[in-house]
């Protein structure tokens, strides 16, 4: 089964609860960091780094002495990666804008599309205990975490449970993270932000077809107006964490609350009670 965790916007506890899941669970479990631009799951999880491998995007590269200069690459391309200059007998290629969309390659009779390389990041896999981590970091500069995104999501078994923590929003990148998922656990806030993200947020899973529940945090710090929503939508409200001094403690050192609070413990595992419950009945 493949969990997704998200949310609508950054800081709601998506990681935290991502990170404590896993570990409460204390059963062979894959951990997925796809928020690329700024992983930070193994700033709790501390996993011991096992492997690491450079993750590349294929780009064109133009052979001038196959080329005609018909410019159908420079057509074909919605990304204005590739500008064929007839005149000059020239075609300029700009990797950064390239989506590996493969389409200059089909449509050059001449064979005069050549696969070249640009990095995007690196893959890194690493082991805590039953907890397999799995993350990407995009290089400094890349903008297209997408295709970084897919090379996590493609490492995992598919055997098994497998936690994935999306990055926020409900960006390109947020849809490549939920794709193939069976569960999404959607994190808020109790603020007129925090319903307003989860709307979009809630707008997003129902367009990919994903089953999902809401988990409140900071539930006491707010006002009732996710728990009216979820009640409207008929979405259920799988947990709500009140504020606590301790867990932001814990939390500040990087510390995982489920090995220094049981408390912790016990809702991960009902949350994982009422993510399986909730499957079953739909």
């Amino acid at each position: 089964m493949i969990i997704a965790i998200a949310s609508g916007k950054g800081g709601t506890g998506k990681t935290t609860l991502a990170v404590n899941l896993a570990v409460a669970l204390n059963a062979p479990v894959q951990l997925l960091d796809c928020d690329v631009e700024e992983p930070n799951v193994d700033l709790f999880l501390k996993a011991s780094i096992t492997g690491r491998e450079e993750v590349f995007a294929e780009v064109p590269e133009i052979d001038p002495a196959r080329c005609s200069f018909c410019g159908q690459c420079q057509d074909i391309c919605q990304f204005n990666a590739l500008a064929v200059l007839p005149e000059t007998r020239t075609v300029l290629t700009f990797p950064e804008l390239c989506h590996s969309c493969g389409g200059c390659f089909a449509v050059c009779r001449e064979e005069a599309v050549l696969p070249g390389k640009r990095l995007l990041g690196i893959l890194e896999r690493g082991q805590r205990g039953e907890v397999r981590l799995i993350q990407g970091k995009l290089r400094v500069g890349e903008a297209m975490a997408p295709p970084l995104i897919r090379r996590v999501r493609q490492g995992a078994s598919p055997d098994g449970l497998v936690i994935v923590d999306a990055p926020p929003g409900t960006s390109c990148p947020v849809i490549t993270s939920l794709r193939g998922a069976d569960y999404l656990c959607l994190v808020t806030e109790p603020t007129p932000f925090g319903l307003n993200d989860l709307e979009l947020a809630v707008g997003a899973a129902r367009k990919l077809g994903l089953p999902m529940g809401i988990v409140v945090n900071r539930a006491d710090v707010g006002d009732d107006r996710i728990r009216h929503y979820a009640e409207r939508e008929s979405i259920p409200l799988l947990l709500e964490i009140p504020f606590e001094r301790e867990a932001a403690e814990a939390y500040a050192r990087g510390d995982l609350l489920v090995e220094v609070l049981s408390r912790w413990k016990e809702r991960m595992l009902g949350l994982n009670d009422s993510i399986r419950n909730h499957l079953q009945g739909c």
